[in-house]
């Protein structure tokens, strides 16, 4: 999530602590963990781990649930869209494996 520094008029950075960031940051391991995108230290893609990448959608399910009515409509949005994507995913990577 981009935030406006003081006095900057309209120039945005990038906000590390953000719900966005943790948000990306936990999907980023998921994705890792369903061999979507590569690891980005390895730069290779992780064997298949369905139980570990199930932990982290479950912890984003549970970040959902906690945070709901302390979100704005664009951090709603977004964590709905990563939830769905990674649900998605799983399911898939399931049916491969199986």
């Amino acid at each position: 999530m981009e935030r406006s520094e003081p006095g900057t008029q309209g120039e945005t950075r990038y906000d590390p602590s953000s719900l966005v960031a943790l948000v990306t940051g936990l999907g980023a391991q998921a994705q890792i963990l369903l061999g979507v995108i590569e690891n980005p230290i390895t730069k290779q893609k992780e064997e298949v781990d369905l139980e570990r990448a199930r932990n982290f959608i479950d912890l984003l399910a549970m970040l959902d649930e906690k945070t709901k009515g302390n979100r704005t409509d664009e951090e709603s949005a977004f964590l709905d869209r990563i939830l769905a994507d990674l649900r998605m995913r799983w399911v898939d990577a399931q049916k491969s494996a199986g």
